[in-house]
């Protein structure tokens, strides 16, 4: 194999990444549950407006709620059936949004978007925007407005680190679609207009850097480190240039991009298919058979654990997202967005339930934040209700990646801090 010299940023944690409980599990495709509510506020953007009414018909692929404002995105029916209501209910974050309630009637008619006509920029940004995909990282961010930077950029990275302990669904799919990933990075370097594209791996997962070389992928291979896939540390790690505080990846020239959302462009110009399904990992030590699964947009968190064989009787908390930085949810009824890349069930002896005590000043998460903010003063401001001096001390610059409150022996829940200290900001500026 090719030598590759490995890439990181600075600071970080490090830690057993826990992936081997399902990183050998081939995607098996979900079988249709009996019902899927289906969330309108998928995306950063303001909530898509439903198109569907109770009573309605649906199948596979129907638009059933149409994007709102600039940064809105299409919803797509993940299965066919019949629209049974709309619903408010709470999601991963327990924020309430509209949810369409479709039970479905065991049939697999399936709608695709028209064929294109043409595969430029233009047209591909408009694909992509139509097919409602958005940033399968997480982030949520609708991928036709990312690809419209309003400044010059040269670099496309797209990103395969994957750093979260447990979640394998971008391992796989890396392996298992490695060609329509790489077709996929071309669309959208074609969209927004640059010709370097980047991939950027973690070095435990060396068999996608060979599948994605082999394919014809420039491969940058990184450091395993947390968190190695965020977008700042990433933009790093691969060509050295560092993102200002408070700004975008296009300052310094560069777009990032998921790899699930580089398979989901593909699929969109290659196939017509709208974004309504992706790889979700079910892991964790009280998840019985741990596995990577295709799944329906909207699927219960109780559908994916039952279809894995249930948790088990010492479970202590599930998990949205990665034990980083996801959510623990209280109720299984949650369902899945474009956005879910894993529900864990942890144990005991993997989660944290340790009540915090006082800070000791010991310095360990100052050291550890990859954004070399101070967190121990954002979590102490925060508490006291100075948010102005809490922002001075980096809350706004700060992405949540946990590395603190992973170090801190006082356990400080520093990013519910964090979380706090920006949502009373916002709920000032309103």
């Amino acid at each position: 194999m090719q030598k590759f010299v490995k890439k990181t940023f600075r600071h970080g944690v490090h830690f057993h990444d826990k992936k081997e409980l399902s990183k050998g599990q081939a995607t098996e495709v979900m079988p249709t549950p009996s019902d899927v509510f289906i969330s309108v506020s998928q995306h950063i953007g303001a909530p898509s407006a439903v198109t569907v009414a109770p009573g309605d018909k649906v199948v596979k692929g129907q638009l059933i709620a149409d994007a709102v404002g600039g940064l809105g995105c299409k919803v797509y029916s993940s299965v066919c059936g019949e629209v049974v209501e709309i619903v408010k209910k709470a999601g991963a974050t327990g924020a309430l949004s509209d949810h369409i309630h479709i039970r479905t009637d065991g049939s697999d008619e399936t709608m695709t978007l028209p064929p294109m006509t043409s595969k430029d920029g233009a047209a591909i940004r408009q694909r992509i925007a139509d097919a409602g995909i958005i940033g399968m990282g997480g982030a949520g961010f609708p991928t036709g407005v990312k690809l419209s930077p309003s400044k010059p950029v040269d670099t496309l990275i797209i990103n395969g680190a994957e750093c979260e302990p447990y979640i394998t669904c971008d391992y796989r799919i890396m392996l298992e679609k490695t060609a329509g990933i790489v077709s996929g990075a071309r669309y959208l370097a074609e969209a927004c207009g640059v010709e370097n594209v980047v991939f950027g791996v973690e070095d435990n997962k060396m068999d996608c850097v060979a599948a994605l070389s082999e394919a014809g992928a420039k491969v940058v291979v990184l450091k395993k480190k947390y968190p190695q896939g965020a977008e700042k540390d990433l933009i790093f790690a691969v060509n050295g240039r560092k993102v200002p505080c408070g700004g975008l990846p296009m300052d310094v020239g560069v777009i990032v991009q998921n790899v699930a959302t580089a398979y989901a462009a593909f699929e969109a110009v290659e196939n017509n298919k709208p974004c309504y399904e992706r790889v979700v990992t079910v892991s964790g030590g009280g998840v019985k058979q741990p596995k990577n699964l295709l799944v329906p947009n909207g699927t219960s968190y109780r559908d994916l654990l039952d279809y894995c064989g249930g948790a088990s009787d010492d479970t202590v908390k599930i998990i949205s997202g990665g034990p980083m930085m996801g959510f623990a949810v209280m109720d299984l009824g949650v369902t899945t967005t474009k956005t879910t890349g894993s529900v864990l069930a942890l144990t005991k002896a993997e989660a944290n339930l340790t009540m915090p005590t006082p800070c000791i000043n010991c310095g360990r998460c100052a050291r550890a934040c990859p954004m070399s903010l101070m967190p121990m003063y954002i979590d102490f401001y925060t508490l006291a209700g100075d948010y102005d001096t809490a922002v001075k001390y980096g809350a706004l610059n700060c992405f949540e990646c946990g590395s603190c409150a992973y170090v801190c022996p006082a356990r400080r829940a520093i990013v519910q801090s964090v979380r706090l200290c920006k949502q009373k900001i916002k709920e000032r500026k309103k």
